[in-house]
Protein backbone atom coordinates (compact mmCIF):
# COMPACT_ATOMS: atom_id res chain seq x y z
CA UNK A 1 0.00 0.00 0.00
CA UNK A 2 1.59 2.88 -0.68
CA UNK A 3 0.24 6.45 0.38
CA UNK A 4 0.96 9.83 -0.90
CA UNK A 5 0.46 13.40 0.07
CA UNK A 6 -0.47 16.75 -1.94
CA UNK A 7 2.73 18.18 -3.58
CA UNK A 8 3.27 15.07 -5.91
CA UNK A 9 0.16 15.07 -7.09
CA UNK A 10 0.35 19.21 -8.09
CA UNK A 11 3.94 18.95 -9.09
CA UNK A 12 3.51 16.02 -11.97
CA UNK A 13 -0.06 17.98 -13.13
CA UNK A 14 2.12 20.66 -13.44
CA UNK A 15 3.93 18.70 -16.32
CA UNK A 16 1.00 16.70 -17.29
CA UNK A 17 2.50 13.52 -15.99
CA UNK A 18 -0.26 12.64 -13.06
CA UNK A 19 -0.52 8.73 -14.69
CA UNK A 20 3.36 8.33 -13.42
CA UNK A 21 2.48 7.59 -10.37
CA UNK A 22 -0.05 5.22 -10.77
CA UNK A 23 2.42 3.74 -13.46
CA UNK A 24 5.40 3.19 -11.24
CA UNK A 25 2.89 3.16 -8.08
CA UNK A 26 0.25 1.07 -8.75
CA UNK A 27 -2.59 2.07 -6.64
CA UNK A 28 -2.53 5.63 -4.60
CA UNK A 29 -3.98 6.13 -1.75
CA UNK A 30 -4.57 9.05 -0.29
CA UNK A 31 -6.21 10.98 2.85
CA UNK A 32 -8.94 12.60 2.33
CA UNK A 33 -7.33 15.86 3.42
CA UNK A 34 -5.12 15.61 0.34
CA UNK A 35 -7.97 15.47 -1.77
CA UNK A 36 -9.33 18.81 -0.34
CA UNK A 37 -5.97 20.34 -0.29
CA UNK A 38 -5.85 19.46 -4.06
CA UNK A 39 -9.74 20.55 -4.79
CA UNK A 40 -8.45 23.88 -2.99
CA UNK A 41 -7.13 24.77 -6.42
CA UNK A 42 -4.34 27.28 -6.77
CA UNK A 43 -1.92 28.26 -9.57
CA UNK A 44 -1.43 24.60 -10.75
CA UNK A 45 -4.63 22.31 -11.59
CA UNK A 46 -4.97 18.96 -9.88
CA UNK A 47 -7.93 16.45 -11.34
CA UNK A 48 -10.25 15.34 -8.81
CA UNK A 49 -8.64 12.51 -7.13
CA UNK A 50 -11.49 11.00 -6.45
CA UNK A 51 -12.23 10.38 -10.62
CA UNK A 52 -9.20 8.47 -10.71
CA UNK A 53 -9.48 4.73 -10.51
CA UNK A 54 -6.16 4.34 -9.25
CA UNK A 55 -6.93 6.31 -6.18
CA UNK A 56 -8.08 5.12 -3.01
CA UNK A 57 -9.25 7.46 -0.36
CA UNK A 58 -9.36 7.39 3.13
CA UNK A 59 -11.47 9.47 5.79
CA UNK A 60 -9.12 11.42 7.75
CA UNK A 61 -7.76 9.87 11.49
CA UNK A 62 -7.77 11.22 14.71
CA UNK A 63 -4.36 12.47 15.98
CA UNK A 64 -4.56 11.39 19.19
CA UNK A 65 -1.17 11.14 20.87
CA UNK A 66 0.93 12.20 17.33
CA UNK A 67 2.26 14.97 19.07
CA UNK A 68 4.87 14.88 16.84
CA UNK A 69 2.66 15.54 13.83
CA UNK A 70 0.81 18.64 14.71
CA UNK A 71 3.35 20.93 13.61
CA UNK A 72 3.29 19.17 9.95
CA UNK A 73 -0.06 20.54 7.43
CA UNK A 74 -3.37 18.44 7.76
CA UNK A 75 -2.23 16.71 4.58
CA UNK A 76 1.02 15.75 5.67
CA UNK A 77 -0.79 14.92 8.92
CA UNK A 78 -2.73 12.46 7.96
CA UNK A 79 -0.50 11.18 5.20
CA UNK A 80 1.55 9.98 7.78
CA UNK A 81 -1.46 8.87 10.47
CA UNK A 82 -3.08 7.03 7.59
CA UNK A 83 0.41 5.30 6.29
CA UNK A 84 1.24 4.05 9.86
CA UNK A 85 -2.18 2.89 10.65
CA UNK A 86 -2.67 0.67 7.08
CA UNK A 87 1.03 -0.43 7.21
CA UNK A 88 1.90 0.88 3.99
CA UNK A 89 4.86 -0.12 1.88
CA UNK A 90 5.77 3.51 1.04
CA UNK A 91 5.01 7.19 1.61
CA UNK A 92 5.45 9.45 -1.17
CA UNK A 93 5.81 13.01 0.21
CA UNK A 94 8.28 15.60 -0.53
CA UNK A 95 8.69 18.08 2.08
CA UNK A 96 11.62 17.50 4.79
CA UNK A 97 10.04 17.73 7.92
CA UNK A 98 7.06 15.02 7.16
CA UNK A 99 10.20 12.49 5.09
CA UNK A 100 12.16 13.17 8.29
CA UNK A 101 9.01 11.74 10.67
CA UNK A 102 7.88 9.43 8.64
CA UNK A 103 12.08 8.02 8.47
CA UNK A 104 11.59 8.27 11.96
CA UNK A 105 7.99 6.29 12.57
CA UNK A 106 9.59 3.49 9.66
CA UNK A 107 8.05 4.26 7.14
CA UNK A 108 9.92 3.98 3.76
CA UNK A 109 9.63 7.23 1.76
CA UNK A 110 9.88 8.46 -1.84
CA UNK A 111 9.28 11.61 -3.25
CA UNK A 112 8.24 13.16 -6.58
CA UNK A 113 11.68 13.38 -8.04
CA UNK A 114 12.46 9.56 -6.41
CA UNK A 115 9.09 9.00 -8.89
CA UNK A 116 10.24 10.72 -11.84
CA UNK A 117 14.10 8.59 -11.86
CA UNK A 118 11.76 5.00 -11.26
CA UNK A 119 9.89 6.65 -14.24
CA UNK A 120 13.37 7.17 -16.23
CA UNK A 121 14.83 3.65 -15.59
CA UNK A 122 11.13 1.93 -16.52
CA UNK A 123 11.30 3.84 -19.76
CA UNK A 124 8.02 6.13 -19.34
CA UNK A 125 9.86 9.05 -19.94
CA UNK A 126 12.77 9.96 -21.97
CA UNK A 127 14.76 12.45 -19.63
CA UNK A 128 14.45 12.59 -15.59
CA UNK A 129 16.45 16.09 -15.70
CA UNK A 130 14.01 17.53 -18.51
CA UNK A 131 10.90 16.69 -16.42
CA UNK A 132 12.70 17.88 -13.19
CA UNK A 133 13.39 21.03 -14.59
CA UNK A 134 9.67 21.54 -16.54
CA UNK A 135 8.46 21.00 -12.97
CA UNK A 136 11.01 23.65 -11.12
CA UNK A 137 10.08 26.22 -14.06
CA UNK A 138 6.17 25.81 -13.27
CA UNK A 139 7.21 26.49 -9.80
CA UNK A 140 7.72 23.69 -7.67
CA UNK A 141 10.67 23.49 -5.61
CA UNK A 142 13.25 21.10 -5.68
CA UNK A 143 16.81 21.46 -5.13
CA UNK A 144 19.17 22.14 -8.77
CA UNK A 145 21.95 19.74 -6.42
CA UNK A 146 19.35 16.59 -5.92
CA UNK A 147 18.38 16.82 -9.70
CA UNK A 148 21.76 16.87 -10.64
CA UNK A 149 22.99 13.67 -8.87
CA UNK A 150 19.67 11.83 -9.20
CA UNK A 151 20.16 12.84 -12.77
CA UNK A 152 23.76 11.60 -13.19
CA UNK A 153 23.03 8.72 -11.55
CA UNK A 154 20.41 7.68 -14.23
CA UNK A 155 23.03 8.35 -16.81
CA UNK A 156 22.29 12.14 -18.20
CA UNK A 157 24.67 13.76 -19.00
CA UNK A 158 25.18 17.89 -18.04
CA UNK A 159 24.61 19.77 -15.02
CA UNK A 160 26.33 17.67 -12.20
CA UNK A 161 27.86 19.37 -9.42
CA UNK A 162 29.36 17.45 -6.29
Amino acid sequence: MVFCNTTPFIALASIDRLELLHQVLGTISVAESVVEECEQGGPIAVPGLRSLPWVTVYSDLPPKDWSAVLDLDRGEQQTLLLARHHGSDLVVIDERRARSLAEYLGLRVTGTLGTLAKAKACGLIPSFREAATAMRDQGMYYSQGLIDRLAHRLGEAGGFSS
